[in-house]
């Protein structure tokens, strides 16, 4: 039968489609990968590698890569649910976070988890939803917490808060001579967003679809902070959440919310793990500090 180490080496080439990276990702030399996959073959009777340059997994080699990443998660929760019934709330979790969430929400719900649970460490990366998807199915995350709604199976999803999104502009706008604005007054009007990678732009896409604004997608910003920024500057006007305009981290500063009649735009978020996940509790608790603050401060 194969060795978990072989079946690491092998999910490991597959990430990297290259010798010495895969190594360096497995923590072990370039011969004993190639030696211990070649044995992995030869145990499996079936070529998996067409080693070639760019090197390419075979249409059997990227079936069991596959089924062996899911073997070594299985083999990661085991372990996870064997730490978990020697220790009460305590550990390492691995979190990731929406950089449009992170930063203004994070901290305080931090602050709340560690007051509660000091035993309790969170390793905290910012990235883009669909990225931490796959590392949470692949197991390199614990969990995350992004907008819904969530693709892939097989996942816990805990729905923690709705967020109202608001649209802004620099304040000398000429829509502000208006007490209240009509959807009507936005038809045309140049909308500033992330990159299309978030789920933020395509929220944008549709806010616009519906104002009958332009989306400016050759001034796409890298963070909320930078859409703030810009629109103050009055390159556009832009989207921003309800949390986010109300923390020390964004706030209203060079920029003003307009007041659409009929406004109504918001974003859901939730939490979510691999279903199964030996440490189900202990991220439903996390979920619950960051709902709690989250409701707090939409109070």
């Amino acid at each position: 039968m194969p060795s978990l180490r072989q079946l690491e080496y092998l999910v490991a080439l597959a990430d990297t489609l290259h010798f010495r990276r895969a190594a360096d990702q497995a923590n072990v030399t370039q011969p004993t990968l190639s030696q211990q996959l070649k044995e992995l073959e030869a145990r499996l009777g079936v070529t998996l590698v067409e080693r070639s340059r760019p090197v390419q997994l075979t249409p059997a080699g990227r079936d069991i890569a596959e089924r062996a990443r899911r073997v070594l998660v299985g083999v990661l929760e085991l372990k996870q649910a064997a730490e978990r019934s020697r220790e009460a709330f305590a550990g390492t979790i691995r979190l990731g976070v929406t950089p449009t969430l992170g930063p203004y929400l994070m901290p305080p719900a931090i602050t709340r988890l560690h007051r509660d649970h000091p035993d309790l460490r969170l390793y905290i990366r910012e990235g883009i939803p669909d990225d931490q998807f796959a590392e949470l199915q692949s197991g390199t995350l614990d969990m995350i917490i992004a907008p819904l709604p969530v693709p892939g199976a097989e996942l816990d999803i805990e729905p923690l808060f709705c967020e109202p999104l608001q649209l802004v502009g620099a304040p000398d706008d000429t829509r502000f001579s208006k007490i209240r604005q009509s959807k009507s007054d936005f038809a045309g009007a140049p909308i500033l967003s992330l990159d299309r990678r978030h789920h933020f732009h395509r929220q944008a896409e549709a806010i616009c679809a519906e104002l009958g604004a332009e989306l400016l997608r050759d001034y796409e910003g890298t963070s909320l902070d930078s859409l703030r920024q810009m629109a103050g500057s009055g390159l556009g006007l832009a989207l921003l959440p309800e949390l986010y305009l109300r923390s020390e981290t964004g706030g209203e500063e060079m920029v003003s919310r307009f007041r659409i009649e009929g406004w109504s735009a918001t974003r859901s978020i939730a939490a979510c793990w691999r279903r199964g996940a030996a440490y189900a509790g202990t991220y439903r608790k996390i979920a619950e500090a960051v709902a709690i603050e989250a409701r707090e401060q939409l109070a």
